[in-house]
């Protein structure tokens, strides 16, 4: 009772863990940019993939969220780490066990215990023996060892769930941008299939110029080689589009070339929603789960210092036992065949201080390893942000003017049909104009995708697509806090 109370009084050796203030922006330098974009819905942070309102793109994410099998694995992996928190806290606490034998033996008398019982009179080689005892036994943490060993497996556990949060992350965005990818090489390849019908009609009115000798050979092979040069475009783009498909139905978690309709036919791409800053860099600290990782694997490299710094001091233990041993099996439970043990144990490295210190200054690096990689995560997250939010700010402006552009070059389209079927010019300034046009849609189908996928880098980079949990030391405070 007196250790017990030493225990619960005491106070754990090294130091206690407090989470680094880092000094961090108001707001991110980048978030003016998305003044500019002429977007009032915003989507929510926790399930932002809803604001570009393509419910198929939705019925992919679920999928991918319940089927994926990376993110599985990353869910067995916080299995793994709860079983171990939970062995460091049973630590903490007396372990007891009930044992029980009952024994036949038959003696050799060719041994030297035989030889020397088989000289007595009255000597019986055969024998039986019956025991029942309860045993415990408990380390007893006075200087709180076990304690910060379990503190670490905690923050190792609480490391493990934001680990499986960053994982549904990123498969979430892979997804999207996945998804994203699959609508562009449809639209390109829909947009490729008419330019090569173009040029071909190109080559046929060419050809029919050569052979009237109102045309020059240079013209009918330019139009040719324009031909080959979009077509083979076509097989390049096929082969992209297999790829995307295949590694879609990867992220879901299905065989690859799984059919499905709603994939297979050509959709537009969704627009981007609008974006929230989230609260700026401070609010990102918590958002990330990455950072969160970082932070709680700074925690457990702090616990594991007072670890190692506890093996200076003694260990006591406290062990006993209680049963019964008899070798008549009717008298098990009688007053003679009672035994108690009682055993108070000391295990002190008292020698070996030297490796005792290694271990210390060891724990205390990778301390100092775990504070300069959290705060480097911290940086390279509002990096990240910072790039994505100016990507999906100059690349909507890029689409917007490739679209007046497609606007502008279909109304000359449209001019040069009119002067052709008013016989003023040639049907070939039609096909020069279909030409144009075209290549400008595709670099606005291209410009749209951008933009779209740079949204969805956006909304990764600011941690979306979870709703971040305290962790055990927050939720700890906050209850000290309230009962003061």
């Amino acid at each position: 009772m007196a250790l017990s109370a030493i225990v619960l009084a005491g106070c754990a050796v090294g130091p206690d863990y407090h989470a680094p203030v880092l000094k961090t922006a108001t707001e991110f330098h980048s978030a003016s940019l998305l003044e500019s974009r002429q977007i009032t819905a915003a989507a929510p942070l926790e399930n932002w993939w809803v604001g570009f309102g393509d419910p198929t793109l939705e019925r992919v994410i679920d999928a991918a969220v319940r089927q994926n099998l990376e993110l599985a694995q990353a869910v067995a992996r916080v299995t793994q780490a709860g079983a171990i928190t939970q062995s460091a806290r049973a630590a903490l606490l007396p372990a007891g066990q009930v044992s029980g034998q009952a024994a036949t033996t038959h003696a050799s008398l060719e041994d030297p215990l035989g030889r020397l019982g088989s000289a007595s009179p009255g000597f019986d080689r055969n024998g039986k023996l019956y025991n029942l005892g309860i045993g415990a036994s408990w380390e007893v943490d006075v200087f709180g060892g076990l304690r910060r060993g379990a503190e670490a497996a905690q923050a190792d556990y609480e490391s493990a769930q934001a680990a499986a949060s960053a994982a549904r992350l990123t498969i979430i965005a892979e997804t999207a941008d996945t998804y994203l990818l699959l609508r562009t090489l449809q639209a390109r390849l829909a947009l490729a299939q008419q330019q090569a019908a173009t040029q071909q009609h190109r080559v046929e009115l060419a050809r029919l110029r050569y052979s009237r000798g109102i045309a020059p050979e240079l013209e009918l092979r330019q139009a040719e080689g324009e031909l080959a040069t979009t077509a083979a475009r076509v097989p390049q783009l096929e082969v992209g589009l297999v790829a995307a498909r295949n590694g879609l139905d990867v992220l879901m978690g299905v065989a690859p070339g799984t059919e499905d309709a709603q994939l297979q036919n050509v959709a537009p791409i969704p627009a981007a929603p609008a974006v929230q800053t989230a609260g700026g860099p401070a609010a990102l600290i918590r958002r990330r789960p990455d950072i969160v990782v970082a932070e709680r694997k700074l925690a457990a490299s702090n616990a594991r210092i007072g670890e190692a710094v506890s093996d200076y001091y003694p260990k006591f233990s406290l062990s006993g036992l209680i049963g019964t041993a008899t070798t008549a099996g009717g008298d098990v439970f009688t007053a003679n065949t009672l035994l108690a043990q009682g055993v108070a144990g000391l295990h002190w490295r008292l020698f070996d201080f030297g490796r005792v210190d290694a271990e210390v200054k060891a724990a205390k690096g990778k301390n100092a390893e775990a504070l300069a990689a959290y705060r480097q995560s911290v940086l390279v997250a509002t990096e990240e942000v910072e790039d994505a939010l100016t990507a999906l700010v100059k690349l909507e402006a890029q689409e917007a003017l490739l679209s007046n552009g497609e606007q502008a070059l279909g109304r000359a389209r449209e001019s040069a049909l009119a002067a052709y079927q008013a016989g003023q010019q040639s049907y070939l300034q039609v096909l020069d104009a279909d030409d144009r046009l075209q290549r400008t849609q595709d670099a606005r189908i291209v410009a749209q995708s951008d933009a779209a996928r740079a949204a969805v880098e956006t909304f990764r980079s600011l941690g979306g697509g979870w709703e971040p949990q305290m962790t055990h030391a927050e939720t700890a405070a906050q209850s000290s806090a309230r009962s003061q």
